[in-house]
C-alpha cells in the first residue's frame, strides 16, 4: 500500500516547475558582462569590478521574480556545476544583495574574472548567463 506521504511527494514532483527543479529558464537575449576592468588591463589592488547586465533585472537571492537573478564573480576558476547552487568561497563570490560592483584585494600577478548569474537559489539559469572570462594583471 502506498502512503499518503508518497502520493503527495509524487504529485509535487509531477507538477514541479522548472524553478522548483533548479532550472530557471534564462530570459531570451540576457547578457552579463564585466564593464571594468577591461580584458588585459594592468591594475593596482584593490580592484573595483563593475558588473553589467542586459535583458533581465537584478533581484536579491531568495526573491523569486520572473526574468531576474543576481551576480556571482568567479575568480581564478572555471565554471562550476551548472545544475547545482554556485559554491560560496574565495573563488566564487556571491552578490545576493543585488550588488552590481565590488572592490576586491588581489595579490600581484595574473588573474581571471568571470560573471555568472544565479537564480533566487544561486543556481545558474538554463542556459547559463555567463560573461566572457577576462584576464587582468595586478601590479
Amino acid at each position: 500500500m502506498i502512503s499518503r506521504y508518497a502520493l503527495a511527494t509524487a504529485a509535487l514532483l509531477a507538477f514541479a516547475t522548472p524553478s522548483m527543479a533548479g532550472q530557471t529558464m534564462a530570459p531570451e537575449g540576457a547578457n552579463v558582462y564585466i564593464v571594468s576592468p577591461a580584458h588585459g588591463a594592468q591594475v593596482s589592488s584593490p580592484v573595483t569590478v563593475v558588473f553589467g547586465l542586459d535583458g533581465m533585472g537584478v533581484a536579491p537571492a531568495g526573491v523569486e521574480k520572473d526574468k531576474t537573478g543576481h551576480h556571482h564573480l568567479l575568480i581564478n576558476t572555471g565554471m562550476p556545476a551548472l545544475d547545482e547552487p554556485i559554491p560560496s568561497d574565495e573563488k566564487h563570490r556571491h552578490f545576493g544583495g543585488g550588488q552590481t560592483q565590488v572592490t576586491i584585494e588581489l595579490p600581484p600577478g595574473e588573474h581571471t574574472l568571470q560573471l555568472l548569474v544565479g537564480d533566487h537559489n544561486h543556481v545558474p539559469h538554463k542556459p547559463p548567463i555567463a560573461s566572457q572570462q577576462i584576464t587582468i594583471t595586478v601590479k
